[in-house]
């Protein structure tokens, strides 16, 4: 996944950015899903992300603001350079500052989250945002339902485009 050619700079101080206040952009919730055990290091991928586009600086706010929602309340944010323009190093939420960070070391399909004082640490895969809703849905299924998962990107969603269609058959009408 790279989007580093599709974002813009943005209109905001360089080193913080405005959040949001919910988890929705126009009535369309973020895609996100997350183990109960998120952040005890018990699996591969403790959930995923899936971006509508890729615009990091527009997309994390609301990810971040779902994650709170949901109890998770991240202190730092990591991604790696190689998919993500930089970001500022602070992006105010509502009620905090998280720290970011871009990394050329990590792999651009992984963004890691921080909680709990630093107690707590989770690894989101990230589905890119071009993927069919099939694939991109069972991604979202599988890195929470799935343990042992590989740990390659590429092999999780080629795992969730290979898992197969459930197919209900319809009985014929006899005519006559």
């Amino acid at each position: 996944m790279s989007c580093a050619h599709l974002d813009e700079p943005h209109e905001y101080g360089p080193n913080i950015r405005p959040g949001l206040d919910g988890g929705f952009r126009a009535g369309i919730d973020v895609r996100v899903s997350l183990r109960a055990e998120a952040g005890w290091g018990s699996a591969t991928y403790d959930g995923a992300w899936w971006p509508r586009r890729c615009d990091l600086a527009a997309e994390l706010p609301e990810l971040l603001a779902e994650l709170s929602r949901r109890g998770v309340r991240v202190e730092r944010f990591a991604y790696s350079l190689e998919a993500w323009p930089p970001l500022p190093r602070r992006i105010a939420v509502p009620d905090r500052v998280v720290h970011t960070g871009g990394f050329h070391s990590m792999d651009p399909q992984v963004v890691s989250l921080t909680w709990a004082g630093g107690a707590r640490r989770a690894d989101l895969l990230v589905v890119p945002p071009e993927t069919d809703a099939i694939t991109g849905a069972r991604a979202l299924r599988l890195c929470c339902t799935r343990r042992n998962l590989p740990r390659s990107p590429q092999m999780v969603l080629a795992t969730a485009r290979a898992t197969p269609v459930l197919q209900v058959t319809v009985p014929r009408q006899r005519d006559g």
